[in-house]
């Protein structure tokens, strides 16, 4: 599904899908335990995303994306 101008869309390089799954994640060298940053993902890359992370031992979790208002195309609230 590709994503319209008002969706939030897949944070894989080159993809253009709707955002269906937030990747969220923090990197443990360099984010305090309550740091957490979210990548979105489509179903093909969320599965990706995750082990990319988790192969560099980066507390990860993937859950539904549910779009809150006043977000940009990344899902980053302005």
């Amino acid at each position: 599904m590709t994503a319209t101008p008002e969706q939030p869309v897949c944070s894989r390089a080159g993809c253009r899908a709707a955002a269906t799954q937030s990747v969220v994640w923090r990197n443990p060298r360099i984010h305090a335990p309550d740091r957490r940053k979210v990548w979105l993902a489509c179903d093909e890359h969320a599965p990706y995303l995750r082990d990319y992370l988790a192969a560099r031992s980066f507390p990860v979790s993937v859950s539904p994306f549910e779009p809150a208002g006043g977000t940009d195309r990344t899902g980053v609230e302005p």
